[in-house]
């Protein structure tokens, strides 16, 4: 077995024992979170290699959000979050060609306030 079929297979086993949708979108959100702070990290350590790969780790993780997005059962809320992870999407895209951290606190922070709502209207931990 080689190293990348090991870590699929990781991932797999993964996705199989998480059964709570709503423990999900929490691991999305802390995986964009640790994704964003490396990211930000990188741009400080001047690493344009790491930068992309973790700016890059961060916008998959909203794309993947946003397919979760229910818009007949979620409604309103369902298309503000849409708007809202676009345009995190693009912030993380603007701190990628500018090499500039600010854009990425703005994701950060939008990404702390949403695990925080998500939290408590959930109850997952």
């Amino acid at each position: 077995m080689t190293y990348n079929s090991k870590i699929v297979n990781q991932y797999n086993n993964l996705n199989l024992n998480i059964n709570d949708p709503y423990k999900l979108i929490l691991i999305l959100y802390e995986g964009a979170l640790r994704f964003a702070n490396f990211a930000k990290k990188a741009i400080n350590d001047e690493n344009i290699e790491k930068k992309v790969k973790y700016i890059n780790k961060t916008i998959a993780i909203f794309e993947e959000l946003i397919n979760s997005l229910d818009f007949e059962k979620g409604g309103e809320i369902a298309y503000y979050l849409n708007g809202l992870y676009a345009y995190q999407m693009e912030l993380l895209t603007k701190a990628n060609a500018q090499n500039n951290t600010e854009y990425i606190d703005q994701v950060i922070h939008v990404i702390k306030e949403l695990m925080q709502a998500w939290k408590e209207e959930t109850g997952v931990s």
